[in-house]
C-alpha cells in the first residue's frame, strides 16, 4: 500500500534535521507536515488529522513529552514516536510505559525508522480500515462531520471495532449515539450478523427479563406463544442498549450474569441458552451519579463501559451545522418537489449561532418545518428562526423573563390601586422614587389606570 495514504506530523525545533527527516519521510510517500515546536504541532493538529506525530524529547518552549500528554488526552488512540539523545533514554523508556508508541535514539539508522513508522501505522484506526477495506469509508457513512472532535471519536471508534469490548457511549440527547454504534457494528467482524437495538426507556420494568432473554408459551398471563428475545434475535451480532440508565436495579444483577456467562435462560424455562453478542449501550445520564446514589450496580457499570466514547454536543461541532443542514435537506424528498436548494446566508448564520438543545435531532426536525413552509428556493432565516421556536417553545431568556413579570406585577398594583402610585409603593414594599423608576422603565403611566376607575 503507497505510503500517500499516511499523514505523518513532525516535530523538532532542530530545523537542520527537521529537514532532513521531512525529505526522508515525503521520499518514502508519506504526507508530511513539519512545525518547529510542541505548540504549533497542537495548532496543526486538528487541521490536518495525521496519522502518527513523530516528535523529539527534548525542545525549547513544549517538550515532547508535555506533547504527547495533550495528543494523548485528545485522541488516546493516535501513536507518537519519540526521538531522543542517548542522555535521556530513561526518559523514554518511562515515555513508553505511559503509552508512547516507541522511541528511537540520535543517531538514528534511516531504516530502523522506517520500520518502526510503518509498524505504528499499521495500528492506527484508518491504516486498518483502508488495508482490509480497500479505503473503504462505507462503516461511517451515515456520520456527517468535518469536526476534528467527531473524526477523533471515529478514529477510536474504527479502532475498537475488531474486538468485542463493551461499549459505553455517552451524549447528550440527540446526539446520535445510535447511529455511531451502528457504524461500530458495521467496522466490526460481526457486521453481517443483525445490530438490534432496545431502548431501555421504552420497557416496562415487568417485561424486561422476557424482552431480553425471551420466554416461553404459557410462562405468564398473555404469553401465547414463544418469545425468542433480544439477546437471541441479536445472536452473533450486536445488541445496542440504549438508555441504560433507565434499566431497573432489580434486572440489572440479571443482565450481569447474562454477560459474565455469555447464557440466558428465557422466562418460564429450565434450560439455559448459549448466545453470542458484542454488548453496545448507551446513556445521556451521569452513570456515576447513579452509582453514588446506588441506583445502578457498579460490577455491571465496569462490565459495560470498558470502552468510554464521549459524543459532542451540536454546539461544540458547529463546524458540521451547516454541512448537517443541507445533507437533511437532500433527505427530504418535499425539498426535490418544492425546488428547494438550500438555506439563505441570514439562515446559515441564524443556524450557526442557536443553542441547539435537542442537538441533531433537533437540526432534523427544524429542516424539515423550513422545507414544508419554504416557498423560494432558498429557506430564509424567518423560517429557520421559526422552526427553532416551535422546537422547543417560545422560551424568553433570563432577563426577558425578569422584565415580563415586573411590568406585568406593576400593571396589577397600578388596577389595584386605581393608579395611587404611594399606595402601591407600600404594597410593593419600595420608597416612590424607585417606584417611579420602575414605572419609567417600562413604559407605564398612573393616569391611564386612574382613567380605569368605575
Amino acid at each position: 500500500m503507497s505510503g500517500s495514504k499516511y499523514r505523518i506530523l513532525l516535530v523538532d525545533d532542530d530545523e537542520a534535521l527537521l529537514r532532513l527527516l521531512s525529505m526522508r519521510m515525503s521520499a518514502a510517500g508519506y504526507d508530511v507536515t513539519a512545525v518547529s515546536s510542541g505548540e504549533e504541532a497542537l495548532a496543526t493538529l486538528p487541521l490536518i488529522r495525521p496519522h502518527l506525530i513523530v516528535t523529539d524529547l527534548q525542545m525549547g518552549g513544549m517538550d515532547g513529552m508535555t506533547l504527547f500528554n495533550q495528543v494523548h488526552s485528545r485522541n488516546p488512540s493516535l501513536p507518537v514516536l519519540i526521538l531522543t539523545a542517548h542522555g535521556t533514554i530513561p526518559d523514554a523508556i518511562e515515555a513508553t510505559s505511559r503509552g508512547v508508541f516507541s522511541y528511537l535514539t540520535k543517531p538514528f539508522n534511516s531504516k530502523v525508522l522506517g520500520e518502526h513508522i510503518a509498524r505504528a501505522l499499521k495500528l492506527t484506526a484508518e491504516g486498518s480500515a483502508d488495508e482490509e477495506a480497500g479505503a473503504s469509508d462505507e462503516w461511517r457513512k451515515a456520520i456527517v462531520t468535518r469536526s476534528p472532535l467527531m473524526e477523533n471519536l471515529l478514529t477510536q471508534a474504527r479502532l475498537i471495532a475488531d474486538s468485542d469490548t463493551s461499549v459505553l457511549i455517552q451524549g447528550q440527547s440527540g446526539t446520535g449515539k445510535e447511529v455511531l454504534a451502528h457504524a461500530i457494528h458495521k467496522a466490526s467482524p460481526r457486521a453481517q450478523r443483525p445490530f438490534v437495538a432496545l431502548n431501555c426507556s421504552a420497557i416496562p420494568e415487568t417485561l424486561f427479563e422476557s424482552e431480553l432473554f425471551g420466554h416461553k408459551k404459557g410462562a405468564f398471563t398473555g404469553a401465547t406463544r414463544d418469545h425468542p428475545g433480544m439477546f437471541r434475535a441479536a445472536d452473533g451480532g450486536t445488541l445496542f442498549l440504549d438508555e441504560i440508565g433507565d434499566m431497573p436495579l432489580s434486572f440489572q444483577v440479571k443482565l450481569l450474569r447474562a454477560l459474565q456467562e455469555r447464557e440466558i435462560r428465557p422466562v418460564g424455562s429450565t434450560e439455559s441458552v448459549p448466545v453470542d453478542v458484542r454488548i453496545i449501550s448507551a446513556t445521556h445520564q451521569d452513570l456515576e451519579k447513579a452509582l453514588a446514589e446506588n441506583t445502578f450496580r457498579e460490577d455491571l457499570y465496569y462490565r459495560l463501559n470498558v470502552v468510554n466514547l464521549v459524543l459532542p454536543s451540536l454546539a461544540e461541532r458547529r463546524e458540521d451545522i451547516t454541512l448537517l443542514a443541507n445533507h437533511f435537506l437532500r433527505q427530504f424528498p418535499d425539498a426535490a418537489k418544492r425546488g428547494v436548494t438550500g438555506f439563505s446566508s441570514e439562515a446559515q448564520e441564524a443556524m450557526l449561532y442557536a443553542a441547539w438543545p435537542g442537538n441533531v435531532r433537533q437540526l432534523i426536525n427544524v429542516v424539515e418545518q423550513s422545507v414544508a413552509l419554504s416557498t423560494t428556493p432558498l429557506i430564509p432565516a424567518s423560517l429557520v428562526q421559526r422552526a427553532l421556536r416551535n422546537e422547543f417553545g417560545d422560551i424568553p431568556s433570563f432577563v426577558e423573563a425578569r422584565g415580563q413579570f415586573e411590568r406585568d406585577y406593576l400593571t396589577q398594583l397600578l388596577q389595584i390601586t386605581n393608579g395611587n402610585v404611594a399606595q402601591a409603593a407600600r404594597i410593593a414594599k419600595r420608597n416612590r422614587t424607585e417606584f417611579y423608576k420602575l414605572l419609567h422603565k417600562h413604559q407605564l403611566s398612573p393616569p391611564q389606570f386612574k382613567a380605569l376607575r368605575t
